[in-house]
């Protein structure tokens, strides 16, 4: 197959500790290098990320460095699509490893299977006992429900994939990426795409090495937010999220209202069923304890016991942050329409 050249985008901000591996890494794979440009989408970093990037251009003449006064990974997709010029755009994050093939299958893919975007299969890591643990609880079902990119182990069409690689004219026909979406604008595009009749690809073979937090504190962090932006998101852009991500929303309600119901009527029913949803929630959480201690060490088993509820509770908790958020979001992006407008006249 004849490799087209290919823009490869990557939004960057305070990456001082990861920027010099992840443009080795670019360098080190299997596509010509000829036939990239690397453009880095700087989202006013304080560090010195643009300082490393510009001395490394002495060496790799591909890339290119832009700004993006508005930080987020949205604009800096938007940044990016604008002053690419191949016909190809391949999306990599600055926290992830890549095998050798990752962006030639990437592409090969795209051109070779009836699809909008080609992606494949995000494999969490974590650093040290604790992010290995965080690591393992993330790659099963209890951990990210039915996410296809994170536990498959074949080729299908799905809902959506890391990062992803896509032609230019795709957004020239739906549109950039959703720049109100501070998270889950990916889950915004290939919902977007599938709308417009466009189908998205996961090639199992295409691998990408995702570090995860290796804290409890951070995890529950991330969880917290994804909650929060999962609930915005599914107001914002109706069908674009799925149901497996408002599970834990509904798992703290309805042990927060059982509780509550429990409370207030004395009732064994409500306390019968607090009960029950309890002990089948941690017959699953001592089962996937059971099983990823049998893989990575006995030591784990009650770390894993502990941080199923933690992140699931941080993430339902977060999801209810973001129900009452709505209000002041919807208000705010009304006002910022009206500024919009108002500048335009």
């Amino acid at each position: 197959m004849q490799l087209p050249n290919i823009s490869v985008i990557l939004p960057v901000r305070n990456e001082e500790k990861y920027i010099a591996a992840c443009v080795e890494s670019i360098f080190a794979q299997d596509y010509p290098a000829e036939k990239m440009e690397v453009i880095f989408v700087d989202g006013c970093s304080e560090d010195r990320t643009v300082e490393i990037l510009r001395a490394m251009c002495a060496e790799h003449p591909q890339i290119v460095v832009l700004e993006n006064p508005n930080r987020t990974v949205p604009y800096a997709m938007n940044i990016g699509i604008a002053h690419s010029r191949a016909e190809i755009i391949v999306r990599l994050d600055a926290h992830a490893e890549y095998p050798p093939n990752y962006i030639r299958l990437s592409v090969e893919t795209l051109l070779t299977k009836d699809c909008d975007n080609a992606g494949g299969v995000c494999e969490t890591r974590g650093r040290g006992f604790m992010g290995g643990a965080i690591a393992a609880m993330l790659s099963t079902p209890l951990g990210v429900g039915n996410s296809s990119f994170r536990i498959a182990n074949e080729d299908k069409y799905v809902d959506t994939v890391p990062f992803g690689c896509w032609r230019r004219e795709l957004f020239d026909r739906i549109g950039g990426f959703d720049e109100r979406m501070t998270r889950n604008q990916d889950n915004e595009l290939n919902h977007r795409i599938r709308k417009n009749g466009g189908k998205v690809y996961m090639n199992h073979n295409i691998k990408v090495i995702y570090y995860c937090r290796d804290t409890i504190p951070g995890i529950m962090k991330m969880g917290f937010q994804n909650g929060t932006w999962n609930v915005i998101t599914m107001v914002l852009v109706p069908g674009s999220m799925g149901v497996r991500h408002f599970v834990p929303l509904a798992f703290v309600l309805s042990t927060l209202g059982l509780l509550l119901l429990t409370l207030l009527t004395g009732s064994w029913l409500f306390g019968g069923l607090l009960l029950l949803e309890w002990g089948a929630y941690l017959l699953l959480d001592v089962f996937y304890a059971y099983t990823i201690a049998k893989e990575i060490g006995w030591a784990a088993f009650p770390v894993e016991v502990i941080l199923y509820p933690l992140f699931h509770f941080a993430y339902g908790f977060g999801s209810l942050r973001g129900i009452t958020r709505l209000p002041e979001f919807l208000k705010r992006e009304k006002e910022k329409r009206q500024g919009q407008k108002e500048s335009k006249a």
